[in-house]
């Protein structure tokens, strides 16, 4: 037995310098750091876009429906501050009917029907926000367009005419990096158009004021995340 332990405390003896010597000989290697996502607005972006409209004003009916479309635009980034330019251009079934009784020369009084859709709009507008990472909350304004049509129906016979309305529109919305490329925004904007005057001057309309929330996903072109070590 005392045989054994002597052998064994020979062994340890000679294998602990051993031991200490390969330990002083690894090189030390620093941990990795954890690498940090910098998100870059800057950057052409397409995207989809779609959402409800509504009519302000204070008379009935009201015109009100929805529209879906695509956008495009641009952002350049500044520290946090982020200026753009966007342009959108959407398919629209946004309108409101009234029927009544009226009187037609030579037929008496009968039934009509006056009938208003739009059924395209967009806009062409600047954007200025503040980004935090992958987060920007924008304010917008800017140009906007409507294409609308008037129809007007009695005793079997409907005619129409359709107008290009010009006016402008102001709102605010947020936007947000979900994905690399991908973003999704929600915004709000209201939107005033000049009146105009159908059927060879027989019909003039006031200004149309719309309510509009939309929803949208872009895809941004050219890598919108920097790595920050």
């Amino acid at each position: 037995m005392k045989k054994v332990l002597l052998a064994s405390a020979c062994l340890f003896a000679f294998a602990a310098p051993a031991s200490a010597a390969d330990l002083a000989a690894r090189p030390y290697t620093k941990a990795p750091v954890a690498v940090a996502s910098v998100y870059n607005w800057t950057g052409f972006y397409l995207g989809i876009v779609g959402g409800g409209a509504w009519e302000n004003g204070s008379g009935d009916p009201k015109m009100k429906g929805g529209f879906v479309g695509g956008t495009a635009g641009y952002n350049w980034q500044t520290g946090n501050v982020v200026f753009g330019v966007e342009a959108d251009g959407t398919w629209a079934d946004v309108s409101a009917s009234a029927t009544g009784a009226t009187v037609v020369p030579g037929f008496g009084v009968a039934t009509a029907t006056v009938s208003s859709k739009t059924d395209a709009m967009g806009t062409v507008r600047g954007r200025i926000g503040y980004a935090v990472n992958n987060v920007l909350f924008y304010g917008t304004g800017g140009y906007a367009w409507i294409d609308n049509k008037i129809t007007l129906s009695a005793l079997g016979v409907s005619v129409s005419d359709s107008k290009f309305h010009s006016g402008w529109t102001v709102g605010a919305g947020v936007e947000a990096f979900f994905a690399p490329q991908w973003s999704v925004k929600g915004e709000y904007l209201y939107r005033s158009l000049g009146g105009e005057t159908y059927f060879s001057g027989a019909l003039p309309t006031g200004t149309l004021n719309f309510h509009t929330v939309q929803v949208g996903v872009n895809y941004h072109f050219g890598g919108p995340i920097v790595a920050k070590y």
